[in-house]
């Protein structure tokens, strides 16, 4: 342990003017002017401390607010556990009475004066003008330590400001700053009724693992049982949805109360409380699990797709195979476009999105496809790419309805069209996408106007997408609105997380067999010339070992839309769609004259499909929230995962600024109910450091 003449050392080098007081039960000043000897000079305070080696250590309170409640067993802020957990963002002392002590930097503006029992009995606050003493002093009944993982370690302008509800309390009392006037005979402070939030409810299942956390954190900075139960009855009434019984509260309150304070951290740690305050209910459904990498067998793909991908590569400064096996997959598509169906009536318009980080080669494969259409006489294949409004992209499809629309920082394009406010022109290209995607074996019809000649009708229309985005950017656009819309649905993201190693590529010209593939494309024309108007595709048969593999996946599709009951619902619904789709791509690519899906041709469909469904849910996991407090967990545990899977709890404060302490620890706490984060110790050189740490599953 520190000794008393290190400590104050250390307060006065973080700006904290220091002094010795007496090591008694009254720990009155030592110096002459009392506090207002307080000095961060430290051969000073050594002067000080050789003269009195034993003494307290007296900390000014100028330019702070700390909060002095006396203890054990005092009641303030029993009855609303939100804000006694909200004094704990501050450094928190406990003293040997069993009070503590919360301690803020000043808001600017505010001249508080100390004041004494006026916020409620046995409550104090100290400002400019007072002091305290701060650990490791030690009075003949004990020692000052600070609360595990609130220590006073920064200077005060990093220090907290105190809660807003505190600084409507303090400006409202007299002599303390603002004053307001009261009617006659009026109380000093009025009851404040606790608010139920609806974003913190506590559901069925959670409801007795949820109270004994809160337990556990209210126990922590020093409240009493008493204390403790009557903060837990008012958040059961508030919250929990149905309330537990009041037995059941006193229950959870007298048990963790047993704990020490400075015992709570090694109780959540080492679960004490999992065997009597498990989940009140049956478990909640499975999250999806992350598939891990593109399978390796899916990037293999024989005919004008693997040609494509090798040029791609070739001619890559940074290469980057699955963001190329993208570019051809919608290369291919849009040539075969509105030519072949398969014997369901699906096409082979695929609405593709690459994922990778700026600078890591996304763009190469988009300017290898418009390459390859222009050197072979098919750029009005591939519109111009930035799409004005909703009714430029509907003009676009009318005037070539097998169409690439190839997007730069898609991400950022989805969450514009999905914002009237942002982009009202292109509020509707949403649905309009979707409309085109399933109007390929129909007929598309546009906004119906007075004006007939205005009313748009596409036959057959084979609008291809082949977008590109920056992870955050895409990940953050997506929604619960359009994952049940089913937009995303519809989407195959192929993400490379890697940085390839830079390579000198020279610019070399589009190889002789790839034109040859694509002008064969442009010239087929099945049913003659006439037919681009209202065509008539070639059939594409498939073989009876290709059905059973569809047929495998559908049962697989089954059986997930009756395990899910919510997002993965609309995902799942498109899986085989997507599936057909890839299959009759692979296939003509395989033998653009006489393509059959095989069961080659199913496996590798099926298998990219399915691995790019539990992809995206497992994103929407991550990313998609239900409301505020959701967004807010998954959040904070992308911080942890970025941390390398654990954190300490400082850090994670630090982290978070953007919550506040009462937020902070609602989420922390519903993370380790729902099993997704546990509290570990890591062994240090000194003693074990308590982080939060991504729970193994």
């Amino acid at each position: 342990m520190r000794s008393n003449l290190q400590a104050a050392v250390d307060y006065a080098e973080l700006g904290y003017p220091v002094f010795p007081c007496a090591s008694d039960l009254n720990p009155a000043p030592l110096t002459r002017h009392g506090f207002k000897d307080a000095s961060t000079n430290p051969e000073q305070i050594e002067a000080w401390w050789q003269q009195f080696p034993n003494a307290c250590i007296g900390l000014a309170t100028a330019g702070l607010l700390v909060v002095d409640i006396d203890g054990p067993g005092n009641t303030w802020l029993a009855s609303d556990p939100d804000k006694a957990l909200s004094l704990a963002a501050a450094p928190t002392s406990l003293t040997p009475g069993g009070g503590r002590h919360h301690i803020f930097r000043r808001p600017s503006g505010k001249n508080w004066k100390c004041t004494v029992g006026q916020l409620a009995e046995r409550v104090d606050t100290r400002t400019d003008g007072g002091y305290i003493v701060v650990p490791p002093s030690a009075r003949p009944d004990g020692t000052y330590r600070w609360l595990e993982g609130c220590e006073l370690d920064v200077p005060i302008d990093r220090l907290p400001e105190p809660p807003p509800w505190l600084v409507a309390a303090l400006d409202e009392l007299p002599d303390t700053g603002r004053r307001t006037k009261r009617a006659k005979g009026s109380p000093t402070s009025a009851p404040v009724a606790p608010v139920s939030d609806e974003s913190n409810r506590i559901p069925s299942g959670q409801r007795n693992a949820t109270l004994a956390r809160l337990a556990g954190a209210m126990r922590r900075i020093g409240m009493s049982q008493a204390e403790i139960a009557a903060a837990l009855h008012q958040a059961g009434r508030n919250r929990c949805t149905p309330p537990l019984s009041p037995a059941e509260v006193d229950r959870i309150a007298a048990s963790v109360a047993r704990y020490a304070p400075d015992h709570i951290a090694t109780a959540m740690v080492e679960d004490h409380w999992s065997q009597q305050f498990g989940r009140d209910e049956e478990p909640l459904e499975a999250r999806p699990t992350d598939p891990g990498a593109l399978p390796e067998h899916v990037m293999h793909v024989p005919g004008l797709i693997h040609d494509v991908m090798q040029y791609n590569l070739a001619t890559a400064t940074r290469p980057q195979p699955v963001l190329a096996l993208a570019g051809a997959i919608a290369l291919q598509a849009v040539l075969a476009a509105r030519k072949v169906r398969d014997e369901r009536g699906n096409r082979t318009n695929l609405y593709i999105i690459s994922v990778a980080d700026s600078g890591a080669g996304k763009e190469h494969a988009r300017k290898v496809c418009k390459r390859i259409l222009y050197v072979a006489g098919l750029e009005n294949l591939e519109p111009n790419d930035e799409i004005a409004s909703d009714a430029g992209l509907v003009s676009a499809a009318e005037l070539e309805p097998a169409s690439l629309f190839q997007i730069d920082e898609f991400g950022r394009f989805l969450r514009t069209i999905g914002d009237p406010k942002k982009a009202p022109h292109l509020f509707n290209a949403l649905g309009t996408f979707m409309k085109l995607y399933s109007s390929a074996d129909s007929t598309f019809r546009g906004k119906a106007y007075a004006d007939r000649k205005r009313n748009k009708v596409i036959d057959q229309p084979c609008v291809c997408l082949h977008g590109t985005s920056v992870p955050e950017h895409f990940y953050e656009s997506l929604t619960a609105s359009s994952l049940n819309d089913g937009f995303v649905a519809r989407l195959l993201v192929f993400e490379s997380h890697d940085m390839p190693e830079r390579q000198r590529r020279s610019q070399q010209p589009v190889p002789e067999p790839i034109i040859a593939a694509a002008r064969w494309w442009g010239d087929f024309s099945p049913g003659g010339n006439l037919r681009r108007e209202h065509p008539e595709p070639i059939v594409v048969p498939t073989t009876t070992a290709g059905a059973a593999v569809f047929d495998g996946l559908a049962a697989k599709v089954d059986a997930e839309l009756r395990e899910r009951r919510r997002v993965g619902n609309s995902l799942w619904a498109r899986a085989e769609e997507k599936a057909c789709r890839l299959a009759l791509v692979h296939a003509c690519s395989a033998n653009r004259e006489r393509p059959v899906i095989d069961a080659a041709d199913a496996r590798w469909a099926c298998d990219l499909s399915e691995y790019l469904t539990r992809r995206v849910l497992h994103l929407a996991d991550e990313w998609v929230s239900d409301g505020q407090f959701d967004a807010r967990q998954k959040k904070v545990l992308r911080i942890i995962r970025d941390a390398g899977g654990h954190i300490g709890r400082r850090e994670l404060s630090r982290r978070t600024q953007w919550l506040s302490q009462r937020e902070r620890n609602e989420v922390l706490a519903n993370l380790e109910e729902a099993g997704l984060v546990e509290l570990r110790q890591i062994l240090t050189g000194s003693r074990p450091k308590v982080v939060y740490a991504i729970r193994c599953s």
